[in-house]
């Protein structure tokens, strides 16, 4: 499971290293091969494949002209990529991708319990001071018994 979160850089060639407690639990629970993609852009989801595959078959599992699988298919192509990470740990982040979701320079990637999310470090920022977690959050997540 993944937990926390890391400061990593993207280089010149568009890669960045996978944090290394990340990097153990991915390569220690599911191997090393990811499905980097977006839905809207704003962030890359980092999926360990075998996460990725279990997600691609819940989506077959609905029909082919239901219009929300197809919207998202259609995004998480657009912006996706299978990868492999590299002998020191790094990723390619494609270029479509690295362009919508500004990731340059530094970035900030957090523990989403079975995926990674990849933000750029002022945008995740800017996101956490405009979406504060309020006292209604609070009450939702006592409602639900967290």
């Amino acid at each position: 499971m993944f937990r926390g979160s890391s400061i990593a850089k993207i280089d010149a060639k568009g890669r960045f290293k996978m944090p290394s407690d990340f990097r153990r639990v991915l390569e220690e629970s599911w191997g090393r091969d990811v499905f980097l993609t977006s839905i809207q852009g704003d962030v890359a989801l980092l999926y360990p494949l075998p996460v990725w595959e279990g997600i691609e078959g819940r989506l077959m599992s609905l029909p082919a002209s239901d219009r929300s699988r197809q919207r998202y298919l259609q995004r998480v192509s657009y912006f996706g990529q299978q990868s492999t990470l590299d002998g020191q740990g790094r990723l390619v982040v494609s270029p479509v991708l690295r362009e919508a979701a500004d990731l340059s320079g530094e970035i900030v990637v957090c523990g989403s319990a079975d995926h990674l999310q990849v933000w750029n470090r002022d945008r995740f920022l800017k996101r956490l001071a405009d979406e504060p977690f309020t006292d209604e959050d609070f009450a939702d997540l006592a409602e639900k018994g967290i």
